[in-house]
């Protein structure tokens, strides 16, 4: 998508790079009409182009809101303008993919029964899937690791990758990478991202513009790094994206944070990560831009720059940016971008402004320094990827987290069928997962470098340890066997199991039968250690409750003792062949030896090799057979992908939008409730209400397979909404897991759910601050609104969740004036009538009526958190996919 082509500030200009002439919307023509703009932040910039480009004369983008984006700096700190924006492209990885490729097939049924032209449902701007969520480690510790896992992964998953190749010959603009691949955050870093994007505007000349991306994974900010803006979006308003539809949004408040100094030795970029990740938690980041600059940023490499980024929703900003300069050249060199592509960047950078120059410093909404020298090994939890910890007090932490949480400490047990006992906080699994580490060849040559010393003094992994590595990308192996370093990561138990996110998402797959069995009969506090980026209860593994990020090579290290209940740096890590103790300093690295390592293993051919045919796949999915067509030819009995019923009845004219009567809250929550526990993820347990309805479409329990993979099943997933074993509902206290309260019969939530929906009774969800935390998981938003929740109110919102509620005709409010759940004293026995939806307004108060279970009542007023004008259109279509449909229809 290149222009609308109004241009009546006269910025279209001509910039000729070797040779070739490309249309630019330049910056410093509009600073001679608008004001000077040199010290806007990059990402501010960025925007400021797009809206340049897509001027339409107040349709979408008038002069005023370019004016508007300009005058920002005046009062950083304070913004109320909407704007509309146009990303280049889309990014999607398969667990959230696939249901966007369930509704657009849905929606081409849905347009064609309206009298609509189905082909207007396709992709307008690219978008790349990339099959990354689907893999799980249930073969580790092996050679034939990597291909057993990838035999059971097409074994599960043919039907969803069938369904998905349809979806590559039948869509326009859509292009699918097949599993194996690597991450799509990685992939997208290393082959999709040109930095500068490039395409024939309708006079067919080439427009040059930023290459800026929404994706459906949170993690999407990682591309930031390379001066890509992208973040993160719910897969409902990234199918409006590639509808044509622009993301909607408040210019936002822009964080700097200034980097000074260098790492010490023996400090890892992901332990500045976790640094940065605790300071801005406190700083307060939710819904606004960081962005990084200072001398500091001399110090690190364009790899740990994409890390301090795609952490952005750990830390809860929508984006981490970076400008650039030649740290950016290099790597787009290294991976294998073309020459005139690379020149491009360069000559557009320093003509629009966006090449780093170290005596300019932005202009920002507020800031924080940071000194990298300060910085010191680090790990992250046992629940939050913001609670940093210190290496050294791990193990203080894991006590104290007993002593609160559990009450108690147990002995070690034995394990049936095994010489060894096993106790709270021994280590059960230790992975190098994620695309947050493993698209960072520093510490992966570091956890190789620890590996070849272990391995060399004769260390294994603790026997109870499910060890595994699954990098971002292929060329991460071949650079590890290059370095001589993969054959020492087997050594250690560390065996490529695949090219995916596995454990970092709940792709842990199951421990041993007599280890999880010992865990639970035992009620033990096992624990993880994983390079990932989320550590949430419940998301690792059902067995597994402390849950720590780290870097790979302390990873490693964690595999190596077995346990987090002692002190790291002064207990020995394990003995060598020679009976001697072995310490952590004995197998760290040198900063040198990471550097001479990285230096003789890395090459650009390698880079070239790898992504010269990404879409062709291996010989799996080559042998999958699949003919385009203009609908989809739904398989009737299917369990994993089945027409959802968003469209059923619709019209080309929305009902009128009603108040909320007479609702019944459905769950009563605390704080911190995150997509995880909301939306269903992790396993299926046979007596769940998801897996009772398998088992009666004959789907052996062998065969559930996880939520994640069958999120194109809406009877599935529906069913495994707050269904987490971890969520905690306030109407039933004592009682972990999804279950909620129908009078006083306590049952799952789905069965209450449907109770109320015969009744025809509507529903609310209560709950407390950052609700919808964690990643960009649309099904928290449709699940809530199949199960008939017509409202969610809570203390605050988390970006992505808020905006995909609206995306699903769920109202999102926001308690005022310091209200909360206790202080109005809210109980499940409460009736909820909601006032003032009929004519809503972005940001407006509405009442909200309480009646008592004795008859009394009483009223509190809400902010109303549709933010913006298209959101409220959106609202009163019933969700965005209905606005667009009719809009296409019509």
């Amino acid at each position: 998508m290149t222009a609308i082509g109004q241009d009546s500030l006269g910025t279209r200009q001509t910039l000729s790079v070797g040779g070739k002439n490309y249309a630019i919307y330049s910056l410093k023509k509009a600073a001679e009409k608008l004001g000077d703009v040199s010290r806007l932040p990059f990402s501010m910039k960025v925007l400021l182009e797009n809206l340049l480009r897509f001027e339409d004369g107040g349709f979408t983008v008038s002069t005023s809101d370019i004016q508007a984006v300009v005058d920002w700096q005046k009062n950083p700190s304070e913004s109320s303008n909407e704007i509309q924006y146009r990303p280049a492209r889309v990014l999607l990885q398969d667990f959230t993919g696939v249901p966007c490729v369930v509704d657009l097939a849905a929606m081409r049924d849905a347009i064609a029964k309206l009298g609509g032209d189905t082909s207007k449902i396709n992709p307008l701007v690219p978008v790349n899937l990339v099959i990354d969520h689907s893999v799980m480690v249930d073969e580790f510790g092996h050679p034939k690791a990597f291909e057993q896992n990838v035999e059971i992964e097409y074994q599960r998953n043919m039907e969803r990758y069938d369904f998905l190749k349809w979806g590559s010959k039948s869509l326009a603009n859509f292009y699918a990478v097949p599993p194996g691949t690597g991450i799509c955050h990685q992939v997208n870093l290393e082959n999709i991202a040109q930095t500068v994007w490039t395409s024939a505007d309708a006079s067919g000349e080439i427009v040059a513009y930023p290459d800026t991306c929404v994706g459906t994974d949170s993690h999407t900010t990682m591309v930031n790094g390379l001066g890509v803006l992208g973040w993160g979006v719910g897969g409902i308003e990234a199918e409006a994206a590639m509808l044509g539809q622009p993301v909607s949004m408040l210019i936002p408040e822009v964080v700097g944070f200034k980097l000074t100094g260098s790492l010490k030795e023996g400090v890892t970029a992901t332990d500045l990560v976790l640094t940065c990740t605790n300071m801005l938690r406190k700083h307060g980041v939710v819904g606004r831009f960081v962005e990084y600059f200072g001398p500091g940023l001399a110090a690190l490499t364009l790899a740990d720059r994409a890390t301090l980024a795609n952490m952005a929703p750990e830390y809860g900003a929508t984006c981490g940016f970076f400008g650039i300069d030649d740290k950016t050249l290099d790597y787009l060199r290294l991976t294998g971008r073309e020459e005139d592509q690379i020149a491009l960047v360069e000559a557009y950078a320093k003509e629009q402004g966006f090449w780093i120059d170290p005596a300019i410093e932005p202009i920002f909404s507020s800031t924080l320094e940071l000194d990298l020298g300060t910085v010191v090994p680090s790990l992250a939890g046992p629940k939050r990827p913001q609670d940093r910890v210190d290496l050294t007090e791990v193990d203080d932490v894991f006590a104290k987290d007993m002593a609160e949480t559990y009450k108690k400490a147990n002995a070690r047990v034995p394990v049936d069928g095994k010489d060894f006992t096993i106790g709270d906080g021994d280590v059960m699994i230790a992975a190098i997962t994620s695309c947050t580490n493993t698209s960072n060849p520093g510490v992966l040559v570091a956890a190789g470098l620890v590996a070849k010393k272990a391995d060399e003094l004769g260390l294994k992994p603790k026997p109870w340890v499910k060890t595994s590595l699954a990098p971002g990308s292929q060329v991460v192996t071949d650079y590890l066997n290059k370095a001589g370093l993969q054959t020492h990561l087997d050594n250690v138990g560390f065996n490529l199991v695949g090219y995916g996110c596995t454990t970092c998402i709940g792709n842990s797959g199951p421990l041993a039968d007599p280890i999880s069995k010992a865990i639970n009969d035992n009620g033990l506090v096992a624990a993880a250690v994983i390079s990932g980026n989320r550590n949430f209860e419940g998301r690792v593994s059902p067995d597994v409750r402390a849950n720590f990020l780290a870097s790979p090579p302390l990873v490693v290290a964690y595999a190596l003792k077995g346990t987090v209940i002692e002190d790291f740096t002064t207990t020995p890590i394990g003995q060598g062949k020679d009976g001697q103790d072995v310490y952590l300093k004995d197998i760290w690295p040198t900063n040198d030896e990471v550097y001479s390592t990285m230096a003789g293993c890395m090459d650009r051919a390698m880079f070239q090799a790898r992504y010269a045919d990404v879409y062709k796949g291996d010989a799996h999915w080559q042998a999958i057979n699949v003919t385009g067509s203009e609908t989809y030819q739904w398989r009737a009995g299917s369990t994993y992908v089945a027409n959802p019923p968003y469209f059923e009845g619709m019209s080309m004219t929305p009902a009128p939008v009603q108040d909320i009567v007479g609702a019944k809250p459905l769950a009563i929550l605390g704080d911190s409730i995150t997509t995880d526990h909301i939306s269903p993820a992790g396993n299926i347990k046979a007596d769940s209400p998801a897996g009772k309805w398998l088992m009666e479409h004959q789907v052996s329990k062998a065969d559930f397979n996880s939520y994640g993979a069958r999120r194109g099943h809406h009877e599935v997933m529906m069913r495994g909404t707050f269904a987490n074993i971890r969520i905690k509902n306030e109407m039933v206290p004592g009682i972990e897991g999804g279950m909620s309260r129908y009078g006083d019969e306590v049952a799952p939530i789905y069965d209450v759910a449907m109770k109320h929906k015969a009744d025809g009774t509507p529903m609310v969800v209560v709950a407390g601050k950052e609700y919808g935390t964690g990643s960009s998981r649309d099904w928290a938003a449709k699940g809530t609104n199949l199960l008939g929740v017509r409202a969610v109110i809570v203390e605050s919102f988390e970006r992505i969740h808020r905006s995909n509620l609206v995306g699903m005709g769920v109202l999102p409010l926001q308690f005022k004036n310091g209200e909360t759940r206790e202080s109005l004293g809210l109980t499940g026995d409460d009736t909820f009538t909601i006032t003032g939806v009929a004519d809503l307004q972005p940001r407006q108060d509405v009442t909200v009526v309480v009646t008592r279970k004795d008859g009394s009542v009483f009223t509190f007023t809400a902010l109303c958190r549709i933010d913006t004008a298209n959101e409220v259109e959106y609202f009163r279509n019933g969700g965005i996919l209905h606005y667009v449909l009719r809009k296409l229809a019509s």
